[in-house]
C-alpha cells in the first residue's frame, strides 16, 4: 500500500508539473518525506520508469523524462494511427451495451477536475478499442494516453469543452455505424489537442522541454500519414 500511495503522489507530481522534465528525484528527502524506506520508494520509481515518466540512470540517480517537441509529435503520431485502427476495426463490432456505457464515462467537467477528466478520457478511447476484441491494442491504447498525460494538463481548460463536445459525435457516429464520421471526430480530436498542447510547451517550458529550434509554424504543414485499413467485420 505504500508502494502504491508513493506511486500515485510522484505520478500526478510528475503531470501536473509539480517535478519538472529532468529534475533530479532527491531519494533521502523522498524517504524522510513519506516516512519510508527505500524499497517501497524504488519499487513505486520503478513503475512510473515502465510508464515513461521517469528515467533510471545507474550510478546518477532516477530523473523525471524530458522529451523533444519531435518526440512529443511522434507519440501525437502514434496515438492517431492506434486510434484510426481502433475506430476501424470497432465500429462494425461494438455493442449497444458498449455505447451506452461509454455515454456514462464521460461527463462534464471544471476546473478542478482535471484527474477524473484524464482517468474518464483514457477510459473512453479504451473502451473502443477494447470493442475490437484485441487486448494488445487496448494496452497500447492505455500506454500511449498514459504518456502524453502530463502534456494534457497544460491544455486542460482549453480541451475540455471542445473534447466535450467531440466524445458525443463519436458516440452517435457509432450509433450509427458511421465509421467516417468517428474517423473524422477522433482525427480532428488528436491534432487540435496536439496543436495546443505544443503551443503551450514551447511558450511555457521551452527550456526543460528541449525544443531547440523548433517552430510552431511548421504544425501547419504537419500531415500525418495514417495507413487505411479494412474493418474487420
Amino acid at each position: 500500500m505504500v508502494k502504491d500511495q508513493i506511486y500515485k503522489e510522484l505520478r500526478r507530481s510528475i503531470i501536473k508539473g509539480y517535478l519538472k522534465p529532468g529534475e533530479r528525484l532527491d531519494i533521502v528527502k523522498l524517504t524522510k518525506h513519506y516516512e519510508t524506506s527505500i524499497t517501497p520508494l524504488r519499487d513505486a520509481i520503478s513503475l512510473l520508469s515502465q510508464e515513461g515518466l521517469v528515467t533510471i540512470k545507474p550510478r546518477r540517480g532516477y530523473f523525471v523524462c524530458q522529451i523533444t517537441v519531435h518526440q512529443l509529435i511522434d507519440l501525437f503520431e502514434v496515438r492517431e494511427i492506434l486510434e484510426t485502427a481502433s475506430i476501424q476495426r470497432a465500429v462494425g463490432r461494438i455493442t449497444d451495451e458498449q455505447i451506452e456505457q461509454l455515454t456514462h464515462d464521460y461527463t462534464g467537467y471544471d476546473d478542478d477536475s482535471y484527474d477524473r477528466y484524464i482517468d474518464e478520457n483514457r477510459r473512453f478511447h479504451c473502451l473502443i478499442a477494447k470493442a475490437t476484441g484485441n487486448e494488445e491494442l487496448v494496452q497500447m491504447m492505455g500506454r500511449v494516453h498514459d504518456l502524453l498525460a502530463r502534456f494534457m494538463f497544460l491544455v486542460f481548460r482549453q480541451t475540455v469543452k471542445t473534447q466535450d463536445k467531440t466524445h458525443t459525435c463519436i458516440i452517435e457516429a457509432l450509433q450509427a455505424r458511421d465509421e467516417e464520421a468517428v474517423l473524422k471526430a477522433i482525427i480532428d480530436e488528436i491534432r487540435t489537442t496536439r496543436d495546443f498542447v505544443i503551443a503551450r510547451v514551447m511558450e511555457e517550458q521551452g527550456d526543460s522541454w528541449q525544443i531547440g529550434n523548433f517552430e510552431t509554424s511548421k504544425l501547419k504543414n504537419l500531415e500525418i500519414k495514417i495507413p487505411i485499413v479494412n474493418s474487420l467485420q
